[in-house]
């Protein structure tokens, strides 16, 4: 149930001299599906994108949302193989595509960008643990709280303070791999108990 915020842009200058273009897509259009075999460095120009996984009966679960100055779907490249998720554009995006052998190239020719690259892998590889941890726990409110600590934590918003929280019910429940029904009666009772504002149905923490 990652927000992802780490950002991982390589200079776009550099990205377009070794032959990379940038593509517009639609919200909803796919960028690429799971298992396909990971072919490209994707990075965010404009919008965000959702990586999810889902299920024989429809049921979706968010893996991350990447957001503007994001790269995304890096781990295959390195170990050639297929992605794990479904990649959509959750908006009307505008994303950078280079092909893995120039990617590869350019992380021979500059240090600090492969530096970069590993930083974000371990940041990446960390975030995804932490999240393993909180969905083990099977107490919803728990996976809700810690969903919506996360969101404030990687927006660096003041923990004090109650923030607008963007996400529906429904994606709160993607996040969380709970059922909708599941998010609404539990963000219900925490309202009850002021761990949560319900104002016009809009949702702070």
């Amino acid at each position: 149930m990652s927000l992802i915020k780490i950002a991982m842009q390589v200079d776009i200058d550099l990205l377009f001299t070794w032959g990379a273009i940038a593509k517009k897509y639609k919200k909803n259009d796919v960028i690429f599906y799971e298992d396909d075999l990971a072919l490209f460095y994707y990075q965010i120009i404009e919008g965000s994108v959702r990586m999810y996984n889902s299920n024989d009966e429809g049921k979706e679960f968010t893996q991350g949302v990447f957001c503007e100055g994001n790269s995304f779907g890096e781990p295959p490249l390195f170990i050639n193989e297929v992605y794990p998720t479904t990649a959509i554009a959750s908006q009307d995006s505008i994303i950078i595509k280079l092909s893995k052998e120039k990617l590869m190239k350019i992380l021979e020719d500059y240090p600090s960008v492969k530096l970069s690259f590993l930083e974000l892998m371990a940041k990446r590889i960390y975030d995804k643990t932490v999240s393993s941890k909180q969905i083990i726990n099977q107490k919803p409110e728990h996976r809700i709280k810690s969903f919506l600590e996360n969101y404030k934590k990687q927006n660096q918003l003041c923990c004090s303070e109650k923030q607008l929280i963007p996400y529906t019910r429904q994606e709160i429940a993607d996040f969380t791999g709970l059922r909708v029904e599941t998010v609404i009666r539990t963000l219900s009772e925490m309202n009850k108990t002021k761990k949560v504002n319900i104002d016009k149905h809009k949702l702070y923490f």
